[in-house]
């Protein structure tokens, strides 16, 4: 078995991987009533507690530990720091030292693009390059992935939004009206109760995008008295067509390859279904979408190879 452990700024994940079938628990973070987010000092602190409590739901017999993987950063990029990793970190190399197994660390965006292709049933195109979209809370990017002797893959970004992130915009919108943090799952059952269709022009600078428009529009309609099924609806299909046409754009710039999409956004009703009516694409199943350890399992499953 190989133990994962991912301890982003909203979920604490843990996970093993026998080389064929992801076993995970995750738990959100609390977030306070009206609240847009976490100070690191309160994630941090409630992985802590956490942590324990999800181990002791993985499968306890039997199991014989041959590595651990842990993301320790959100990317693979000098600089890229959250105080939040230091929690999965501290106990991966516990482990890892008691057990006298190898510790493999990589970022928590190399996790979401492997659990994506484990849930897809894509894990050879590792052996190629591809588009992996990872659109969350925190990052809107558009990733050049390649084979990495290192690294196992190599994620470069080609695209981004330029301000607001994806999941900023739909928990920015979410909170607004009401909703509980983090507002995904409602937004995406609000969405599908309006009939409303909405005509939408991508704020686009070459292959970026700018998202800050959708929320300044979606306070407008708050503020006129607009439904929340319609405000859901326009957030959601402004975030689609955004990345319909960074999609568009990428594949005019590199070619046609692969295309992958991970993320707790990417696991979206509306989201998902204009994408796949326009393109041939793999989104994982949502509990591999959303943040969670079963890439960093899985990353040290291919590192010990």
């Amino acid at each position: 078995m190989y133990l994962g452990f991912d301890t982003s700024n909203y979920t604490t994940s843990v996970a093993l991987f026998d080389g064929k079938k992801a076993t995970q628990v995750k738990r959100l973070l609390n977030v306070k009533s009206g609240e847009r987010g976490l100070r690191q000092s309160d994630a941090v602190f409630q992985h802590t507690v956490n942590i324990p409590e999800l181990l002791s739901e993985l499968p306890q017999n039997d199991i014989n530990i041959k590595a651990v993987g842990v993301s320790t950063r959100p990317r693979n990029v000098d600089g890229s720091y959250m105080p939040c990793f230091l929690v999965g970190k501290a106990n991966a190399s516990s482990v890892s030292r008691f057990s006298n197994v190898p510790l493999y660390e990589t970022s928590h965006q190399i996790g979401h693009v492997l659990a994506a292709l484990y849930s897809c049933d894509k894990l050879d195109l590792i052996n190629e390059r591809f588009i992996a979209f990872h659109v969350s809370g925190g990052t809107t990017e558009a990733l050049l992935v390649e084979p990495d002797d290192e690294e196992i893959i190599k994620a470069t970004t080609v695209a981004c939004s330029t301000d607001l992130k994806a999941g900023q915009a739909i928990d920015r919108a979410g909170v607004m009206m009401g909703l509980k943090f983090p507002c995904g799952k409602e937004l995406d059952r609000l969405s599908l109760l309006s009939n409303q269709e909405y005509k939408i022009k991508p704020s686009m600078n070459g292959l970026n995008c700018s998202l800050s428009g959708v929320e300044n529009k979606a306070r407008k309609m708050y503020e006129n008295g607009e439904t929340k099924e319609d405000i859901s609806k326009f957030v959601l299909s402004y975030i689609s067509l955004s990345l319909i046409e960074m999609t568009k754009r990428i594949i005019d710039e590199y070619s046609d390859m692969p295309l992958v999409f991970a993320g707790g956004v990417m696991s979206n009703t509306l989201i998902k279904k204009d994408i796949k009516s326009i393109y041939n694409a793999y989104f994982a199943s949502p509990e591999f979408s959303c943040d969670n350890a079963a890439g960093t399992a899985i990353y040290a499953y291919l590192k010990d190879r």
